[in-house]
């Protein structure tokens, strides 16, 4: 195989692209290619989920973006910015792509994530840089007919990026405007000796997908199939395309399907999934990090024993030995400290969920509140050697005041090393329906009579639903029934929407954004990676989780104590006391 798609967007591309990740390296596989690339607009969501799938079917992965670039300063508001393909060659690569996507979602958002000449000038080593679809801003100046400032914009961009990192970049989807850029940018590589290469914008998997992608669209925009004006791609040739398709469509151009192959050659960036990022927790002067923690644990233990018995120390050394060997001594410090901070200015805190509970450390360091012992809990459920991962506290804080934990945080770490955790949203069973049934124009109440059959349960799916009789019925007797089902399964469980995660806050040991690109959300600044993801990456992950239950528990002890003189401490209190 002598070509590889540089252009591709997945689901990630949020309502915009229609490819799930598997799907797009399985079909890559099947052609038989080695390597592919990943290019969703402005953001990174999907890269790592696609680096692990990639390496799993046998696939080189390469990662990039498609950023918008703004015509001049990221600092004037205008709302339509070029495109630019973006591709990681090394590490330094990596860090500077995340740092421009980061920079364009924290001081570049007007409408979308914006960089501009000056931070790619900044941030261009490791890159290798494609100008992209119409949209790019040299194939803009073509089409305005100005060659000569588009030929000056691709030198200077040549060398931003250096020598053999810019590519010029033809494309086919059937659109006359595509043939007028291509015959300039085939001259403009005679010229200049700036390569072309041949690329497909893919946004789907299939061209039987073509309609799938158009009701995306749709959903996107509030829009209806059958409206006249509405945002639609020109032709359904945006999919992933075989190497003799891309032949077919470029003749006389094989260096530039071949040139392909040399981008990918010089793509060579893998993650690092076995280092940890944890942040730097100052101890007092002469202490080191290990003996702070025997010590706190060991002053904790005489407060919460009246007893100590050689059986207790036994298990403490046990526990703390497991920890510092895993390399997590830092971990609890860090722990230790919010929970004391909320607990010295009377901010409510949970006894402790989970396998924590288990372990007597964090009992000794007032972490829980439930005695491992004398429950016969076990360490091995929250730690263990045998399974390396990072340990995980979840811990409960009154709903009203969490967010004074979070403030202290960010105030000893750095607003820059604090941030909260992105979760996507993606097309349920029923909102799948109801979507593509007013996009299809499908009568209301056949529509509502098929989403209000998907049987009741957590995670039932339309494949779910077609077992059973009454749905299945309705299926396939209504008119439009079977037609808007059939295109609800094909969205079911898309991405829908980015957001922010209830309780998940990471904490890392220089910027965040040193390890994992930032995204604006409704709720503020979050990572574009996933709780799970950002835990893969060595990054600490916490759980802060509001609950009301406490907050109300809290209340009810004030007015016991202000009603009769009586001071309630459940840390204190056995459980069978009625």
């Amino acid at each position: 195989m002598s070509f590889t798609h540089l252009h591709v967007h997945s689901e990630y591309s949020l309502l915009d692209g229609a490819a799930r990740i598997r799907d797009l390296v399985a079909e890559a596989a099947r052609f038989g290619m080695k390597s592919l690339a990943l290019t969703d607009h402005g953001t990174m969501f999907g890269v790592v989920e696609f680096y692990k799938e990639c390496k799993k079917q046998g696939i080189k992965p390469i990662i990039g973006c498609e950023v918008y670039v703004a015509r001049g300063s990221i600092e004037v508001q205008e709302k339509s910015p070029n495109h630019l393909i973006l591709l990681v060659k090394n590490e330094e690569g990596y860090k500077n792509l995340i740092k421009l996507v980061s920079i364009a979602n924290k001081e570049g958002f007007y409408y979308k994530p914006r960089i501009d000449e000056n931070l790619m000038e900044r941030f261009s080593k490791g890159l290798i840089a494609l100008s992209a679809c119409p949209a790019g801003r040299i194939p803009e100046l073509i089409l305005e007919g100005n060659y000569e400032e588009a030929k000056k914009t691709a030198i200077k961009y040549r060398d931003i990026y250096g020598e053999g990192n810019l590519y010029l970049e033809i494309q086919n989807h059937g659109l006359d405007k595509e043939q007028i850029i291509n015959r300039e940018l085939t001259k403009m590589s005679e010229e200049t000796g700036i390569k072309l290469v041949a690329t497909n914008d893919s946004h789907y998997v299939k061209k039987e997908d073509a309609k799938m992608h158009d009701v995306l669209l749709c959903i996107k925009t509030g829009a209806r199939l059958s409206d006249e004006v509405r945002m639609k791609f020109p032709s359904d040739d945006f999919y992933l395309k075989s190497e003799d398709e891309m032949r077919m469509l470029f003749p006389g151009q094989t260096k530039a399907i071949e040139n392909t192959l040399e981008v990918a050659e010089k793509c060579n960036f893998d993650f690092d999934f076995n280092s940890q990022h944890l942040p730097d927790f100052e101890v007092p002067e002469g202490e080191t990090k290990e003996g702070y923690l025997r010590k706190l644990c060991c002053e904790g233990l005489e407060k919460r024993y009246k007893n100590v018995t050689n059986e207790l120390r036994e298990r403490l050394e046990f526990e703390l030995d497991t920890i510092h060997n895993m390399g997590y001594d830092e971990y609890f410090l860090i722990v230790h400290d919010f929970i004391h901070y909320a607990k010295t200015r009377g901010i409510p805190v949970g006894p402790g969920r989970g396998s924590a509970a288990g372990s007597l450390v964090s009992y000794c360091l007032d972490i829980t509140c439930v005695d491992p012992i004398k429950y016969n809990l076990l360490f091995e459920r929250f730690l263990n050697p045998e399974r390396v991962s990072m340990p995980d506290i979840d811990i409960d804080f009154c709903k009203d005041r969490r967010q004074e934990v979070i403030d202290y945080v960010i105030d000893k770490y750095g607003d820059d090393r604090v941030a909260q955790i992105v979760t996507f949203g993606t097309l349920k069973a029923k909102a799948a329906i109801r979507d593509v049934g007013r996009i299809m124009n499908a009568g209301y109440g056949e529509v509502d009579r098929l989403a209000k059959a998907v049987p009741p349960g957590l995670g039932v799916t339309l494949s779910d639903a077609l077992k059973d009789s009454n749905f299945k019925e309705l299926y396939e007797e209504g008119e439009d029934s079977k037609e808007v089902v059939d295109m609800a399964l094909q969205l079911e469980g898309m991405v829908r929407n980015a957001g922010t995660h209830a309780a998940g806050v990471v904490i890392s040991k220089e910027s965040i954004d040193s390890y994992v690109p930032i995204y604006k959300s409704d709720k503020g600044f979050c990572t574009q990676m996933t709780m799970t993801t950002i835990e893969e990456l060595g990054l600490l992950k916490m759980d802060f989780l509001g609950l009301k239950n406490l907050t109300v528990i809290e209340n009810c002890k004030n007015m016991v104590y202000r009603n009769h003189g009586i001071k309630i401490d459940f840390d204190d209190s056995n459980y069978d006391d009625s």
